[in-house]
């Protein structure tokens, strides 16, 4: 503590804001980001100077309810109580500083939406997953998750024609090629290295199938912690980029050529101590429990991919045969249903039995999509959902019959088309509440219409710079 800060300032805090302050002098730290995800998808915020950070670790930064009806085109949408009258406070979590490696004298929070009187803010997404996570907890359960996101890295070039602007691919190495390891090195080790800096804990890197396309996955976390570092990985996947003079794009379908872009959500269900997981069967499959959590994610499928493929670029991805998981149903390692079931790993099977979740991708609000499979899966434990039979094929390889017969039916192939559906699923609008689920619509119909009639290059360099 220093004269920077008051008494009076220092003896409004709790240790953990106590530590940030002494943490940020030690950092050599100037400005503090304080950041939420908002309904487009959009990673926005506000920042704090260093002199005023004791003041704002208590009262957040003031902030205009508007930005909640914001679409990831900077469209303000007519919402009733998110327009020009009314505030809200961008209150920051302490447990989340991280100082930004790729951005020399910042650092970072990831926050909460509060209400001027401190109370929770109806719209706030952090709150919503929150209010999830506690729900689970009074049934005896605790989530743990990880996002698996792949992204394009490239340059950002004008058209020649003088069209949008283009993204450019590092390269053309083949999938898993060795030569994709040598031509993104040097930017991947630096994103490595920012990421471990921050505490997200790398599990594997490799070259993906598309120009450029990579995939870095980090090591599962508890629900929350798993959606906030998915937040700092697509900050931190963007901003090392833009300082080695490149572009890196998480959008789900950024160069409409190639394959695009995932953000597939594993999760497993464990105690409250964190000690068992109750997904596994004891015998290397899945147990009970866990086919019963998995039928409520299919059976709320149609109208979670509107919170999980969250952009009308996400449609150009989740289309069949293409690894995406295009059709609602299971199967053990496969590939291209909605939920795979993973096989665990020989010598760690009961930390490692989990579900994988396909249609998902990095532009959907993290918190948002998490919380609404924690709602599908404990509806589908309540009432003890049964998901059906496992599919062994590529669902798009059977007849009709068959497939109605399984009940794998094909998910929404719009974003359109999957906000009718998740408008329809009364659980999932309940789960939301009237103002977040107002909002949410008004701002993914926005983009719908906005997007409708426009060509895939101008669809693709929207989501390739917003994303």
């Amino acid at each position: 503590m220093t004269e920077r800060h008051s008494v009076a300032d220092a003896q409004r805090l709790d240790p953990a804001a106590r530590r940030i302050l002494e943490r940020a002098e030690i950092d050599g730290v100037e400005l503090v980001r304080f950041i939420y995800a908002d309904h487009g998808g959009v990673i926005r915020g506000k920042s704090a100077g260093r002199r005023r950070l004791a003041d704002r670790l208590v009262t957040g930064i003031g902030h205009t309810v508007g930005m909640m009806a914001m679409s990831m085109l900077d469209h303000l949408q007519p919402v009733e109580g998110m327009g020009p009258v009314g505030e809200v406070r961008i209150v920051p979590d302490p447990a989340t500083y991280v100082p930004l490696p790729y951005a020399s004298g910042a650092a970072a929070m990831v926050s909460d939406l509060r209400r001027v009187d401190g109370g929770p803010w109806e719209a706030c997404p952090r709150t919503f997953l929150k209010d999830a996570v506690a729900e689970l907890g009074s049934e005896g359960y605790a989530l743990v998750a990880a996002f698996e996101p792949e992204f394009t890295l490239g340059r950002r070039l004008p058209d020649p024609a003088g069209g949008p602007d283009r993204l450019i691919p590092l390269d053309d190495s083949l999938c898993y090629a060795t030569s994709g390891f040598d031509l993104a090195h040097d930017y991947t080790m630096q994103l490595i290295r920012a990421l471990e800096a921050q505490g997200v804990a790398i599990e594997h890197y490799y070259p993906e199938l598309g120009a450029g396309q990579q995939e870095l996955s980090i090591r599962p976390a508890t629900a929350l912690r798993a959606a906030d570092n998915q937040v700092l990985y697509r900050e931190t996947v963007r901003g090392v980029a833009f300082r080695m003079a490149m572009w890196a794009s998480l959008a789900p379908k950024p160069l409409p050529d190639q394959a695009g872009n995932g953000a597939h959500l594993h999760v497993s269900l464990w105690d409250e101590a964190l000690e068992r997981n109750l997904f596994a069967d004891g015998g290397g499959g899945l147990s009970d429990l866990g086919r019963r959590f998995m039928a409520g994610v299919l059976h709320h499928l149609p109208a979670l991919v509107a919170l999980t493929c969250a952009s009308v670029n996400s449609y150009r991805r989740l289309q069949p045969s293409m690894w995406a998981g295009a059709y609602a149903c299971h199967g053990v390692d496969n590939r291209e249903a909605a939920v795979r079931v993973c096989s665990p790993m020989a010598g760690n099977v009961e930390a490692t039995t989990n579900l994988e979740i396909k249609p998902s991708d990095s532009s959907a609000n993290p918190y948002l999509s998490l919380g609404a499979v924690i709602h599908a899966g404990l509806d589908g434990i309540r009432r003890e959902l049964d998901p059906g039979e496992p599919v062994g094929v590529d669902p798009a390889t059977l007849d009709d019959e068959e497939r109605a017969r399984l009940g794998c039916a094909r998910l929404p192939a719009s974003l359109g088309e999957a906000l009718d559906a998740l408008e329809a699923d009364e659980l999932l609008m309940e789960a939301l509440g009237p103002l977040r689920r107002t909002a949410y619509l008004a701002v993914k119909r926005s983009e719908v219409a906005d997007f409708a009639g426009q060509d895939a290059a101008y669809e693709a360099f929207h989501h390739f710079r917003v994303f």
